[in-house]
């Protein structure tokens, strides 16, 4: 699903709102027969709700977390239609069963993770609702992924980079940048406009990172030039984002095509290698994870842990001087 069939933050406030002004009992029915017809497009509107008006992201829940969320859901009420689920009150072992299932048709443990994320996040929607007090999935045991995320996408390495700059076009070059060297998800990257760049100073603004937190991020000798050129090119216009697109989807599709260009679409693996590229670049400079960790907007350490690749010999110099 592209992000262009994503509910606008907006309408989503303005649906969130629509089933929250129904009373207790209107909203309790309204859920109820969505469970008991499985159906999928008011269970997800009812969840959208939820996630809208009752957890910490909001209306800045990303596009690529919704769209998490409502394949999550989908494959769910797929599945209770298929094995005659009653949704609001699921027999003890259905919910390990439906994760056991998952696992055997060959997901990734993340990817399981993520439709049991779904699940969970549909429940509390209904709960919410007064629909029921069921909470199947608490207590299901969720496959453990013993690979490591950097061993399995690793940072982009210097070369792709560099040959990816080399034929990109100017909006292009400035997202690669944005991502490989200021450090930016993708959200925060087409996010980005033209109040929060101060090239005076050497300073972006992430305005609403992930959790809807700020962070400054300082701009590298490259991005600068890239940004200085979008804006020249611009002129008087150069107002609101500097990035043309809206959708995930369609920048993914962008810098998809640049790596057939190189022909390099074989080490195009999206958008979080660049990130980790920057993660990666700085903390070779700086040996510290705290300092990283403000940099791509980590509040744990740990996190900023599995974004940087540590070369394997990085210890061979100080242990050869052991005495």
């Amino acid at each position: 699903m592209s992000d262009d069939l994503l509910p606008y933050s907006g309408d989503r406030l303005a649906q969130a709102r629509a089933f929250s002004g129904l009373t207790d009992e209107a909203l309790r029915v309204r859920a109820v027969t969505a469970a008991r017809d499985k159906a999928f497009e008011d269970l997800w509107a009812l969840t959208l709700a939820y996630l809208t008006t009752e957890t910490g992201g909001g209306v800045r829940l990303s596009p690529h977390t919704l769209r998490a969320y409502r394949k999550g859901i989908e494959v769910l009420v797929d599945h209770a239609r298929d094995q005659a689920w009653n949704l609001l009150h699921p027999a003890r072992r259905e919910p390990s069963l439906y994760v056991t299932g998952l696992t055997a048709l060959g997901l990734k443990p993340a990817t399981v993770q993520a439709r049991v994320a779904a699940a969970v996040a549909l429940y509390r929607a209904l709960r919410w609702a007064g629909a029921t007090d069921a909470d199947p999935f608490a207590d299901v045991k969720r496959p453990k992924d013993r690979t490591k995320g950097i061993v399995k996408n690793p940072p982009y390495r210097s070369d792709f980079v560099a040959a990816m700059l080399a034929e990109a076009d100017p909006h292009e070059r400035a997202l690669l940048l944005l991502l490989t060297h200021a450090g930016l998800r993708i959200a925060e990257a087409l996010a980005v406009e033209w109040r929060h760049v101060d090239l005076e100073r050497r300073r972006l603004l992430v305005a609403h990172g992930k959790g809807d937190k700020a962070r400054r991020v300082p701009l590298s000798a490259r991005l600068r030039d890239a940004l200085t050129a979008l804006q020249a090119e611009a002129g008087a216009a150069a107002s609101g984002r500097v990035l043309p697109w809206r959708a995930y989807s369609t920048a993914y599709e962008r810098l998809q095509k640049l790596a057939l260009k190189c022909g390099r679409e074989h080490e195009f693996r999206g958008f979080h290698a660049g990130r980790k590229y920057a993660g990666t670049q700085l903390y070779a400079a700086t040996r510290d994870f705290t300092r990283v960790a403000g940099f791509l907007g980590h509040e744990q350490v740990d996190t900023t842990r599995r974004y940087v690749e540590v070369p394997e010999d990085d210890l061979d110099d100080i242990v050869e001087r052991f005495s």
